[in-house]
């Protein structure tokens, strides 16, 4: 092997260590505090069409100032949605009644049946719909799947947070505590 190989083929080893300290990185919890990412706190949330998980069309209107709303951003193969997953069950087996809950599902490697099917095995109660065309992921400025929004009944921003890990009470509180 010449020195050249020896060079390339290091380069090569070095790329590829660099790639999985990468995707080890990105599959980490982050731990970035609320109002770290995505929309501004007190902005409005944006209306944006998706659809339901049975194809048919559904809009953020419908949901958007008629009361506080929690919404994830997730997929099924997102390992930090799975670890938020029973604190959103917590969260909705409490204030069930007072907020609307949706899963919005990003369409990347992910189809309405799959959704369907994940929701169904782990028993998620709140509204899954389906971000096909990536307009709502877009409108909420979502950096990732495991991103949540809270809005107060007025429709505006009082939290947004990524990760596993996050007080989505805390966040709760606040948009019911909001007039």
């Amino acid at each position: 092997m010449t020195i050249k190989d020896r060079g390339s083929n290091l380069r090569s080893r070095l790329s590829l260590i660099g790639a999985a300290l990468l995707l080890q990185l990105s599959a980490l919890s982050l731990d970035l505090s609320a109002q770290d990412i995505g929309l501004e706190i007190g902005s409005q949330g944006p209306f944006a069409a998706l659809e339901t998980i049975d194809g048919k069309p559904a809009n953020l209107s419908e949901w958007v100032g008629r009361k506080p709303v929690l919404m994830e951003f997730w997929a099924t193969w997102c390992s930090n949605c799975a670890q938020l997953e029973p604190t959103i069950k917590a969260m909705h087996a409490k204030y069930g009644a007072r907020v609307a809950f949706l899963g919005i599902g990003v369409s990347v490697n992910q189809s309405p049946a799959r959704i369907k099917a994940y929701a169904e095995k782990h028993e998620l109660p709140w509204v899954q719909l389906y971000d096909r065309k990536g307009e709502a992921s877009g409108a909420y400025d979502a950096p990732a799947t495991s991103y949540v929004v809270v809005l107060d009944a007025a429709g505006k921003v009082v939290y947004t947070g990524l990760g596993g890990k996050q007080d989505l009470e805390s966040a709760i509180r606040k948009a019911l505590d909001a007039r």
